[in-house]
């Protein structure tokens, strides 16, 4: 079945993106990096996927984010920071707030708990800041946006499927080494053409890996450097990110010889990135081995990690959804509904996982003590 085109507005809005990474093409000599090509993609101002108007989440968009599924995922996450913030003290700082949908979860639970911590995100994307602030109004408690990153930060920073969609860079392994993968430009699109690696971080972590000839697959610079950055600033508390993807020997398995970036557009996985720029959600799966080493490098502890299923029964989710009377049928079951595809192996329970990276003897989650996966990493 042929997928449905984008509208003629949004269709407009990707000749111009296109146009607009021709035009970065020429500049460099007719080449760039996969890297630059997804960071354009995604963040171009106006037309960049996460900076444009298109519908991004629920059904009438390209994906569906847990919080979505069931309002469960953001009260066991406020139970979670609150364990963390009465020690440490601070406030809870989101990378990628989304629709918003999870922060107005979680203050309605924090405000439910009694705390009454400062809420800040981080959106880097003007068009969803909008959105979340429209979808906070009213909402308990005082939310702040920040344009970077604070100096200090004393508390709580997560992202929920943030590490997923930064830019990452794309390595091709040759007989005679790693080569990495660039785009050109194909008459009115695009193509791929490979290059000798200039970056040397990228090189050494590329020649590190030892993988056969013909294997193709992401490295991505970007989440060990977010890491540092913010284990830098980070006064005492808690990272905490959640995301799909692996630890490193899983991660470079022989099966995912081809890598794991795909395209998301309107609820199918596209292996083509080139599909309607702009129009496309483009991820890969996180390695957290990356993620870990950057966080005890920058002196954190790693004091957890393990799969969404997990972590979601280790913070108490089945007690909440017990809340919900069971012979109120309308509310009862799309509850049970939706923390069934949360904890199901089939659906999102295993394949998303969730790492804690501590500071200062701040303490570890509770849920972490259900099922830790840190030998995995």
């Amino acid at each position: 079945m042929p997928l449905p085109a984008p509208a003629p507005e949004l269709l407009e809005v990707s000749r111009q993106l296109t146009l607009r990474i021709h035009a970065e093409i020429d500049l460099n000599g007719g080449w760039i990096p996969f890297v630059r090509y997804m960071e354009l993609a995604l963040y171009t101002p106006g037309l960049g996927y996460y900076s444009g108007g298109s519908a991004k989440f629920g059904g009438g968009g390209d994906f569906v984010t847990a919080p979505q599924i069931s309002p469960l995922f953001g009260r066991v996450l406020a139970r979670q920071f609150s364990e963390v913030l009465k020690q440490s003290g601070g406030g809870i700082l989101e990378l990628g707030a989304g629709n918003g949908q999870l922060a107005a979860q979680m203050l309605a639970e924090l405000d439910a708990l009694g705390m009454n911590a400062p809420y800040s995100i981080l959106e880097v994307s003007g068009e969803l800041r909008a959105r979340q602030q429209h979808a906070l109004q009213g909402s308990g408690g005082t939310v702040d946006w920040l344009d970077a990153l604070p100096e200090k930060i004393t508390g709580v920073v997560f992202g929920n499927e943030v590490l997923d969609a930064l830019p990452v860079h794309l390595v091709r392994w040759s007989e005679n080494g790693p080569l990495e993968r660039g785009v050109v430009r194909d008459g009115q699109g695009f193509d791929w053409q490979d290059r000798p690696i200039s970056d040397p971080a990228l090189l050494a972590q590329a020649r590190g890996l030892e993988l056969p000839a013909g294997y193709v697959s992401e490295i991505n610079l970007a989440a060990p450097a977010l890491v540092k950055s913010l284990a830098d600033r980070l006064e005492a508390g808690l990272l905490l990110f959640i995301d799909y993807g692996f630890g490193r020997s899983e991660y470079y398995h022989p099966q995912r010889h081809m890598g794991t970036l795909r395209a998301h557009y309107r609820h199918h996985a596209l292996d083509d990135p080139f599909y309607f720029p702009g129009q496309c959600d483009l991820t890969a799966h996180v390695d957290f081995t990356a993620v870990a080493d950057a966080a005890l490098e920058a002196g954190l502890e790693v004091c957890g990690y393990t799969t969404q299923a997990n972590f979601l029964l280790g913070g108490g989710i089945t007690a909440l959804l017990a809340e919900a009377p069971a012979n109120a049928a309308a509310s009862y079951l799309p509850l049970a509904s939706g923390v069934q595809k949360l904890l199901s192996p089939a659906e999102m329970g295993e394949l998303f996982k969730v790492i804690g990276m501590v500071k200062k003897n701040a303490p570890c989650p509770s849920a972490f003590s259900f099922g830790d996966q840190r030998h995995r990493l």
